[in-house]
């Protein structure tokens, strides 16, 4: 599949049965700054949560991750009664309904509700813990595999998007370039023509008038604004191409190409064609920014 960004959404199950133990794990993937993971084990496997948290801290890098591990007998095994605090409750039951002379029958899965009578499932000996220990952490293993082959596989869904969305900004900052490029002489000329009308009481030299207007029109140029742009645009597309983590750097060039767009508006006039066309194209620079920023958040 070569080399790409990974999202940072994902679910991914992986489940094994052993020694008539059944485990499952499940794991739930969405963006976050940094790696927040929140495990709910039962009570019964409590102990291995550090491991747990070990493990996955070593395979995984960014996103908030929910991890549910369920843990249960299979089989025949999956109900254990313990048929002795069974029977006292019904002799009291008996006892009861021979004193107060009721006719009522004895509810069986009303007895098997009471505390005590359904043994617990879920109580290990060391040994139990230890074999059950290592299917959890396979178990987790194997989440994770698949949590990371559909965070790959989004990701690369989402640079197809975005390339295809830095293409469109690349095609506007051209555009915006030439019109520039065409507006600088007539920007240039009405410069000189408003200053002489300001200055021509003062009586200053026509040299000086056109050096000023031509400094004016200079500090009005947005050709450093465009080539910006597009050295950013390169190193976004450099970026999508890594499976390193991406996100945050992503996020600071999707910054520097918005600082880049807002040059590009206050320093264009918008009283000429080509002025307001630069105006209308830099908006559309950055409504494209704005869409990357929302799929940047979700880059891992």
């Amino acid at each position: 599949m070569g080399k790409f960004i990974r999202s940072m959404t994902g679910f991914a199950q992986a489940s094994a049965e052993q020694d008539g133990w059944m485990v499952r794990v499940s794991l739930r993937s969405v963006n976050h700054r940094f790696l927040d993971l929140r495990l709910r084990l039962p009570e019964s496997l409590a102990a291995l949560e550090p491991q747990l948290r070990q493990v996955l801290r070593q395979k995984l890098r960014r996103g908030h991750v929910d991890v549910t591990v369920d843990f249960e007998h299979s089989g025949e095994a999956a109900v254990q009664v313990n048929r002795a605090t069974a029977a006292a409750y019904l002799k009291v039951a008996r006892e009861l309904k021979d004193e107060f002379g009721l006719t009522a029958d004895v509810d069986l899965a009303g007895v098997l509700r009471l505390p005590g009578v359904i043994a617990s499932s879920e109580s290990l000996t060391d040994a139990e813990m230890e074999r059950v220990g290592a299917t959890v952490l396979g178990c987790i293993g194997d989440a994770v595999g698949k949590l990371e082959e559909m965070q790959r596989v989004e990701g690369r869904a989402m640079a197809d998007d975005m390339k295809a969305r830095i293409a469109q900004i690349r095609k506007h900052a051209a555009q915006i370039g030439e019109l520039a490029a065409a507006l600088r002489p007539a920007y240039a000329k009405r410069l000189e023509s408003r200053l002489k009308e300001l200055l021509s009481a003062a009586g200053v030299e026509p040299a000086r008038l056109a050096q000023e207007a031509a400094l004016m029109a200079e500090r009005g140029d947005i050709s450093e604004e465009v080539s910006r742009m597009e050295s950013h645009l390169r190193q976004f597309e450099k970026l999508l191409m890594s499976d390193a983590e991406a996100g945050k750097k992503l996020d600071f060039l999707l910054q520097e190409m918005q600082r880049e767009a807002n040059t590009m508006l206050s320093k264009t006039p918008g009283v000429e064609a080509e002025g307001l066309a630069i105006t209308e194209l830099a908006l559309e620079v950055k409504s494209e920014i704005e869409k990357l920023r929302e799929q940047a958040q979700n880059v891992e």
